[in-house]
């Protein structure tokens, strides 16, 4: 399996137990649908590791707490912490409508109501605390909210994302 065929699901941010057990941050929306977990990779160095599950559950809303097959003491713990976590993206659910994963809109160019074509989404930027969406607008850097309000159509089919910002908002960006 290689990272490109699989998708972020969180980091190990702490043991739990003596018994090996870790807690995992879930970098979801909905946890509850990772809670019966068969197995997941970890990356360990350049390399994706398979660990199956023993036990998992959830934990305080977005943590999972898991217990892997082979890893029993706190010192077999203490390797993971820090380690990423991945599913493969063929087990995601398939979405409709205007809901969206991020990486499957990477690439879609973005159309404003009021600019027109602003440029292709190059990325999407989740570390702060609004979500926006990273546009190259011809060498320049447009940021938009990643806002219900604003997301008009998501069109896959012709690789989309049609949107209605404020008025100026893509102006802000945009050396004249």
């Amino acid at each position: 399996m290689q990272l490109k065929d699989c998708f972020f699901l969180g980091k190990v941010v702490k043991k739990y137990s003596f018994k090996g057990e870790i807690l995992v941050k879930l970098d979801t929306d909905e946890p509850e649908i990772f809670k019966n977990l068969e197995s997941v990779f970890i990356a360990l160095g350049n390399n994706l590791v398979p660990f199956f599950v023993e036990n998992c559950k959830l934990h305080k809303s977005q943590l999972l707490r898991i217990k892997f097959e082979d890893v029993d003491t706190e010192e077999d713990a203490e390797a993971l912490l820090k380690s990423e976590l991945y599913l493969p993206l063929s087990i995601l659910p398939k979405l409709e409508g205007n809901k969206f994963y991020f990486h499957e809109v990477i690439g879609f160019t973005v159309i404003d109501d009021n600019f027109g074509e602003v440029g292709e989404l190059v990325n999407v930027n989740d570390t702060g605390a609004q979500e926006l969406f990273q546009i190259d607008h011809n060498g320049s850097e447009v940021l938009i909210p990643i806002n219900d309000d604003f997301i008009t159509k998501i069109d896959r089919k012709n690789k989309q994302i049609l949107v209605n910002t404020p008025e100026g908002l893509i102006d802000l960006y945009i050396e004249n």
